[in-house]
């Protein structure tokens, strides 16, 4: 994995839009999906945003869609959301036609810095302002970056495995890291943060270093059989360090195969309804929350914008090591949370209760104080 790190020119707290006034008329947004007609705009501008797939995690098409859509919708801009489902060709032919039918402002959530350099190389070509949702097209040519930062999303991961680790006594615990994508710059920042953790414990000789693999294109099957093969390979592993719910979950399936469940501390990221369920079970350890409702508001703010014209400022940067050059940013800060705080999750609207106490959970959820 590249091991090329984003370097915060500017505290993260601090990293807030400074935008002029974007108010307007209310107006419909359309997607894909909807395909439906919009009322008027009040601007000139139309914006077109690529998610990239629904199976590495369900936050694309349950939250970032859904939060999008109601900024566009409530300014009243044009927007065409669309996911290409992992599909590399489909990601550049999708932006090919937002281009065409008129964008002047591209949002993407890249597959792999390759394929969303290309399309934002094309896309600034022909005029369309552009920005990096989520992650960092490294050696691209987006006007802007929004996301959370990443590399203290993989310290609390790590900080939090050393937490349960400690509760359950383990002396000399076997670690096994499931990383992400290797085409993602996001994971490399992931395992940056938390290998800053884990790391001096090998050194030192207080953990001991277990199976470390990555998961192509962050699929939750293939991560089932990668971690099949890291227990064969290496039955006494005591701790798992997965990059998100989606492969936390794949170990913990795997983990119950083998009546290891609760035993071994597993982390997760994105406070999905079933990373936040395996808590409540107390088969995972902890989740990362990133409140995805800000991250889309702050890109939402910045599309609008731009598609009315405006030139607005970011108050930070980060350093783009390949294009090496400083890309004006907006980083969201991470929560850890653990048993006692999934109540955080759902008091803050990004999962309900309804969704999240049914059937057997529901004890769990009173025992956890969500009410």
């Amino acid at each position: 994995m590249r091991k090329g790190i984003l370097s915060l020119t500017a505290a993260a707290a601090a990293m807030t839009l400074g935008l002029t006034a974007c108010g307007g008329e209310s107006g419909d947004t359309t997607s894909a999906e909807q395909g439906g007609a919009t009322s008027q705009p009040s601007a000139t501008g139309k914006i077109g945003v690529i998610l990239p797939d629904s199976k590495s995690s369900a936050r694309w098409e349950t939250a970032d869609r859904k939060y999008l859509e109601e900024a566009f919708k409530a300014a009243g801009i044009p927007a065409d959301i669309q996911n290409a489902q992992g599909d590399k060709t489909a990601f550049q032919t999708i932006a090919d036609q937002m281009i065409t039918n008129g964008a002047t402002v591209l949002m993407i959530v890249n597959l792999d810095s390759g394929t969303g350099k290309a399309v934002l190389d094309k896309a600034k070509s022909q005029g369309v302002a552009t920005i990096d949702y989520d992650r960092l097209t490294l050696g691209g040519s987006a006007s802007y970056y929004v996301s959370f930062d990443n590399t203290k999303v993989g310290q609390l991961q790590g900080e939090g495995l050393v937490k349960c680790l400690a509760e359950k006594k383990v002396e000399k615990p076997v670690v096994a890291e499931l990383n992400g994508s290797p085409t993602d710059n996001n994971a490399t920042l992931f395992k940056n943060g938390y290998d800053s953790v884990l790391q001096p414990k090998y050194d030192s000789g207080e953990y001991i270093k277990g199976p470390d693999q990555s998961v192509p294109d962050w699929d939750n099957t293939q991560a089932g059989t990668i971690f099949e093969q890291m227990l064969t390979q290496e039955p006494k592993i005591a701790g798992v360090l997965a990059a998100n719910d989606g492969l936390g979950n794949a170990a913990i399936t795997v983990l119950k195969k083998n009546n290891l469940n609760g035993k071994v501390p597993v982390t997760g990221q994105d406070a999905t309804v079933q990373g936040l369920q395996n808590i409540l079970a107390g088969d995972q350890c902890m989740t990362v929350y990133k409140a995805i409702k800000k991250e889309a508001d702050a890109a939402a703010q910045l599309a609008i914008a731009l598609a009315k014209g405006e030139k607005p400022a970011a108050s930070g940067t980060v350093k783009d090591p390949e294009g090496n050059r400083d890309v004006p940013a907006v980083l969201l800060e991470p929560q850890a949370i653990f048993f006692d705080n999934v109540k955080d999750v759902v008091n803050d609207g990004f999962v309900s209760k309804e969704e999240l106490c049914t059937g057997d959970f529901a004890d769990k959820c009173t025992e956890a104080g969500i009410s």
